[in-house]
């Protein structure tokens, strides 16, 4: 019996183009939890012959036009961070004295956000002392065990700062997503728009 031939499909039909749904990935796998802190968004570039910048989120950023002295610290310390680093973009959260909820710190700190590759990492570099952000539970996703780690964190304070009783909460990354979410101690993870109305 000869096999049936599929017609082609048309990628465009009188004005309208194709859009395949996304796959759609599965919930029950790898997770990584990880203390949200509260400070800045930061990141570092470094370029395959050394050369390194800094951005804030939501743009590069200059020693002149700088976000809470981050891009100071990186020019003053370019060499000895790209000796660090590696080539690479680099996110994290700059924290501490001075930022966001402050922490009770009396210097700044700057916590990567890749936990995978940073984990070990943990030293001063001009001041600042650089490292990775709290890893609260590794494993298949497990809601109970996210609403744990909310409420340890809520009852014993920060891990990234021992002592201070009000961290922000927490973020989940996905592993197959690669995507990242927030579930914050705040106005019971209400948003600020939704906490201000």
């Amino acid at each position: 019996m000869a096999q049936q031939q599929k017609a082609p499909r048309p990628e465009s039909l009188d004005g309208f183009e194709f859009q395949a749904w996304p796959k759609t990935a599965r919930l029950f796998r790898d997770i990584v939890v990880t203390e949200k802190l509260d400070g800045t968004n930061a990141a570092i570039h470094i370029s395959e012959d050394g050369r390194v910048a800094a951005q804030s989120r939501n743009r590069l950023i200059t020693p002149e036009h700088d976000n809470y002295g981050f891009a100071r610290w990186v020019h003053e310390n370019a060499a000895e961070i790209a000796d660090v680093f590696g080539p690479g973009l680099h996110f994290g959260e700059f924290w501490g004295r001075g930022i966001g909820r402050k922490y009770g710190l009396e210097k700044r700190r700057f916590s990567l956000f890749n936990t995978a590759a940073w984990r070990d990492l943990g030293g001063d570099i001009g001041g600042v002392w650089v490292d990775s952000v709290p890893v609260l539970y590794e494993g298949v996703f497990d809601e109970t065990e996210i609403r744990q780690q909310l409420y340890y964190l809520q009852v014993g304070g920060s891990k990234a700062a021992p002592g201070f009783m009000n961290p922000e909460g927490i973020c989940v990354y996905h592993t197959q997503t690669r995507q990242v979410m927030k579930v914050t101690l705040d106005n019971a993870d209400a948003g600020k728009w939704e906490a201000a109305a």
